[in-house]
């Protein structure tokens, strides 16, 4: 159940493990970084256009997907700004100026027109775009590695990394939370309260969650599951780069279990290098419940 999180962990470390020095070589690993964020992005775009079976029932399932992406996002929302009035979150490894609003939220429409771009193209049906999802997981081992490169060369130590309490906080609230909204979404709908902590407990982990749920509770919970996940992954991409100058603690909840992974790089190169180590005991413990949860609850 877990070789993914392997997978997810082993580049990063063998990253953590390559000593780099020179400007130009640092400049090089970021330059790559960037590359690799679209790269990926572009690959998800086109495997979302060949999803299959998802005609049957549509109208239910946005709706369905409607009431439990916000209910779950607005819970963790108001419970992270609750959190980040308590305790606020200030990078103290940011060494460039902050860029204008306006310049985050065209990068975040850029990020967004990337896998729009990439779902139009996959439109297509082109046979050879079919290895796009395959090709999607080797780049983003690819991007992790770089990742671990990045985070040895940032001047933190290794206990800094494994041992951060704020990353491990802020999954408690967003777990928590996400299960109080699951449980709004599912009274708003007239679901059942078992299903509607299902649906919470993806966490963002959309190729999951679509999977175990379609298997236990059908196909429009099972797609509803996924839709759900996807929509935040890509309100992640979206304002990520706003709510990272404004609430680290917000953006950081919203990645939900990507923040290991996927998003990790956009969450880096918004937020600053030091919220690397939060995201990763973030994203590690809640990719670690979400399974466990999903199989719990929909039992």
């Amino acid at each position: 159940m877990y070789s993914g999180l392997l997978i997810i962990l082993l580049p990063l470390i063998i990253g953590y493990l390559v000593p780099m020095r020179g400007k130009k070589a640092l400049q090089l690993i970021n330059q790559l970084l960037s590359w690799m964020v679209y790269v990926i992005l572009f690959l998800m775009g086109i495997s979302l256009a060949f999803l299959e079976n998802l005609s049957s029932n549509l109208l239910l399932i946005f709706r369905y997907t409607a009431v439990f992406a916000f209910c779950i996002v607005a819970a963790n929302g108001i419970a992270l700004w609750l959190w980040e009035k308590r305790s606020a979150w200030r990078s103290k490894y940011r060494d460039e100026a902050p860029p204008s609003r306006l310049r985050m939220i065209l990068e975040s429409l850029k990020l967004c027109g990337v896998v729009s771009g990439g779902f139009l193209l996959g439109l297509t049906q082109w046979p050879g775009f079919t290895y796009a999802s395959k090709g999607s997981e080797y780049a983003l081992i690819f991007l992790l590695f770089l990742v671990g490169v990045q985070l040895r060369n940032s001047g933190m130590t290794l206990r800094q990394i494994v041992l951060n309490r704020r990353g491990l906080v802020i999954a408690l609230i967003v777990g928590i939370s996400a299960l109080g909204g699951g449980l709004l979404a599912a009274w708003i709908l007239g679901l059942p309260l078992k299903t509607g902590l299902a649906m919470a407990s993806g966490y963002g982990w959309y190729s999951l969650s679509g999977i175990l749920l379609t298997d236990a509770l059908g196909p429009v919970i099972g797609s509803t599951a996924f839709f759900n996940d996807l929509t935040r992954e890509l309100l992640a991409i979206m304002l990520v780069p706003v709510l990272a100058q404004r609430n680290r603690s917000c953006a950081l909840g919203l990645c939900g279990a990507t923040s290991m992974d996927f998003t990790l790089p956009v969450l880096q190169r918004s937020a600053g290098i030091d919220v690397v180590p939060a995201a990763i005991v973030h994203g590690f413990l809640l990719s670690l419940a979400a399974p466990i949860l999903m199989a719990l609850f929909s039992s």
